[in-house]
């Protein structure tokens, strides 16, 4: 009876002790407080890393702007004043042309698992770390890259096929999006995202670069916009994982890997699930009289990625490490079917 107290007693002082001891990782996120990205990790995948690490490690996310401004979290990563960030990468491509190739490969993977794919096994988080070490000095280690949603193009006019892009005005960002879009013959406009519901509105624009259908269902935008094409045509937003180089080899092997190993996994669930709540929310639409969901056929999809794919070579022109990051993309997506060898 002795000896079983003094095991018990042994293993529960351990495990406070585990506690006491545990690092805790302050990570800014590009999500703002009520998106349903940072819900679903906080209910769902932030106590499995405690899990994972046997309690060694715990992390706090804050959101878009709590600390620093989502453009800044590299530099605030490197200087110790975030511990990390969980960040859409396209904030940083006006500081390496390479963050606008890994940040949005516009028209180029078609689902998020393969963009995911590249990043943890063909070989993105390597361009990322050079992205990264580009502008922080290497003070700044990237755990792991990829997207979780593909974003649906809500329209306010029907856009059935790759020739019905033509003169159709649509709500871009400047940069790669803007430019493959108007090699495919439409309009892009700049708007900011506020202003996108009124826009379609009006009829400033025909469509919109917006939002996973899950978020633009959320804020009407299908009211005034009744032909969204799902799954989206272009957009697939990649985010970066990334943690202070010091803190980084302060931790253990296994726990860079629990770490490592935490997010693809968290990654890939959120990609399911948002997957799910877009499919559920297209079919109910679909059966309704006011929506008209349109699904390109692939043949579609295949001739927006070749009409792309000259608008990236243009684009990898602007640096060597962007050329090294296309370069990097076209391979595993040749690789896996979505380019001829």
């Amino acid at each position: 009876m002795k000896s079983t107290f003094a095991a018990l007693l042994a293993v529960s002082v351990s495990a406070l002790a585990c506690s006491a001891n545990a690092e805790t990782l302050n990570i800014q996120t590009s999500f703002n407080a009520g998106d349903f990205s940072t819900q679903y990790l906080t209910e769902n995948w932030l106590p499995k890393i405690k899990d994972m690490t046997d309690g060694r490690i715990e992390i706090v996310l804050t959101p878009n702007g709590s600390v620093v401004p989502a453009k800044e979290t590299p530099d605030a990563v490197a200087a110790g004043v975030l511990d990390g960030d969980f960040t859409s990468v396209n904030y940083f491509s006006g500081r390496e042309p390479a963050f606008a190739i890994m940040g949005d490969l516009i028209s180029g993977y078609d689902t998020p698992q393969q963009m995911i794919g590249f990043c943890k096994d063909g070989g993105g988080e390597a361009i990322m770390q050079k992205a990264a070490d580009s502008i922080t000095d290497g003070e700044v280690h990237v755990i792991a890259c990829g997207p979780y949603s593909r974003e649906a193009l809500p329209a306010r006019v029907p856009v059935r096929t790759f020739e019905d892009l033509a003169g159709k005005k649509i709500r871009s960002p400047e940069g790669l999006a803007a430019a493959v879009f108007q090699a495919a013959g439409a309009s892009p406009v700049s708007i900011p995202f506020s202003e996108v519901f009124g826009a379609l509105e009006k009829g400033i624009v025909d469509a919109a670069d917006a939002s996973a259908y899950v978020n633009n269902d959320a804020t009407g935008l299908h009211d005034v916009a009744p032909y969204p094409l799902y799954p989206g045509i272009h957009s697939m937003p990649s985010m970066q994982f990334t943690i202070n180089t010091g803190k980084w080899n302060a931790l253990s092997e296994a726990d860079q890997k629990a770490l490592r190993d935490w997010w693809y996994e968290a990654m890939f669930a959120m990609a399911a699930e948002v997957n799910r709540k877009d499919a559920e929310l297209a079919a109910r639409d679909d059966a309704s009289e006011k929506i008209e969901v349109i699904n390109w056929d692939q043949a579609d999809r295949n001739k927006l990625r070749e009409v792309a794919r000259k608008q990236w070579e243009v684009f990898a022109e602007k640096s060597a490490l962007a050329q090294e990051a296309l370069d990097a993309n076209i391979s595993y997506m040749t690789e896996i079917g979505l380019f001829k060898k």
